[in-house]
């Protein structure tokens, strides 16, 4: 999701518009769609989804299938385990170039037919153009919309809606049904709480989340609130964290490198990535914690001293935490925790310290834990 949002009133309108709309959403430009930032307000949406349940309407992202027999021509263009990927498991992982650089971020799952790939919203006609330049000929199902149920309480409403549910672990997914209709569903999502992901039929989407919406413990959630649940959590934004000039290793997502691939290599930009594991990167993505109450935003620049060493990525004033929290790009000299740094905003140099990440700890449910 590289777009940043701006009010529009001529765009493509996704499965949900209506129903957005009724709800009294804001609606907004993203990714080419309209879509909602927010309903009754960021804050209130952010802290309701880390007590209860929130849903997102996140339909602009691209669900792609390739053929099972594609797997090792995937591993070509990213560097993930994907001959080695279980059914149902779902796998974190990178398009990248021939400099190491991050094309886009993505989901894999094996299915029991097919690999189920889920890309961002602004760069799916890039990442199909991408694919098949490799190949590679990934179906866009463009007649699927995408919902994500996060909070605590996702899991009971969603179960007593589709039963079984709970049953699932963290990054893993399985075939249900409601109504009649087919569903996909993993225990997965962007905000750091406990959730779920649910690629549902469009013609079935409307009346499968009034049916969501229709438990107490659910609200309807915007981008707004999307954006800062996911800085929280310390996750990457595509597009602003994450882009062509920054490597896996720069930006903390070395685990998404595969064991084999590290010693096989074999992906794009592999020698210079692997050069990094070894050697170190020159910058780092680290988290700030910014003194006061007025956050940085991106394109702020950070300083050493008088020295400027990097510049923020993400930020913003973090509900939960009742702070301001950044994301930044530094040199890897001063990356450590606990360095002091300071942060240039709108003319005044606020202190900021290096800290670790998640800003707020996550709540995922793991294979092995008690449901």
């Amino acid at each position: 999701m590289a777009d940043s949002p701006a009010d529009t009133d001529v765009l493509a309108p996704l499965a949900l518009d209506a129903l957005h709309r009724r709800l009294g959403a804001r609606m907004v430009s993203f990714a080419g769609h309209a879509m909602p930032i927010q309903y009754e307000g960021i804050i209130a949406e952010h802290l309701w989804t880390r007590g209860h349940a929130g849903l997102f309407d996140v339909s602009h992202m691209g669900q792609l299938l390739l053929p099972l027999a594609a797997d090792a021509a995937l591993e070509a263009v990213l560097p993930g385990d994907i001959k080695g990927l279980g059914e149902g498991v779902l796998r974190y992982s990178l398009l990248m170039n021939e400099t190491g650089g991050i094309i886009d971020d993505l989901m894999v799952t094996r299915r029991a037919r097919d690999l189920y790939l889920v890309v961002n919203g602004a760069t799916k006609a890039g990442d199909i153009a991408h694919l098949r330049a490799h190949g590679l000929d990934p179906q866009w199902r463009d007649d699927w919309a995408l919902l994500a149920l996060q909070g605590p309480e996702a899991v009971d409403v969603l179960d007593r809606l589709v039963p079984g549910v709970a049953a699932l672990r963290f990054m893993r997914g399985g075939a249900f049904a409601w109504e009649g209709q087919d569903l996909w569903i993993s225990r997965s999502g962007y905000t750091g709480e406990d959730g779920f992901e649910i690629s549902v039929p469009v013609a079935a989407a409307e009346a499968f989340a009034e049916a969501l919406l229709a438990a107490p413990e659910v609200r309807p959630i915007g981008l707004g609130a999307r954006d800062s649940l996911r800085l929280e959590a310390g996750l990457p934004l595509y597009g602003h964290d994450l882009g062509r000039h920054t490597t896996p290793v720069m930006a903390g997502l070395a685990f998404a490198i595969s064991k084999r691939r590290k010693v096989e290599g074999g992906f794009p930009g592999a020698e210079i990535v692997l050069r990094e594991l070894l050697d170190g990167p020159r910058q780092k993505r680290v988290g700030l914690s910014i003194d006061g109450r007025l956050p940085a935003r991106e394109g702020a620049m950070v300083f050493a001293g008088d020295t400027q060493v990097g510049m923020v990525t993400s930020g913003g004033f973090a509900p939960s935490v009742q702070a301001p929290i950044a994301m930044a790009y530094v040199d890897a000299a001063v990356a450590g925790d606990g360095t002091a740094l300071s942060v240039d905003v709108r003319g005044r140099r606020l202190a900021a310290t290096v800290v670790p990440m998640p800003f707020k700890p996550k709540h995922y449910v793991r294979k092995g834990a008690q449901p």
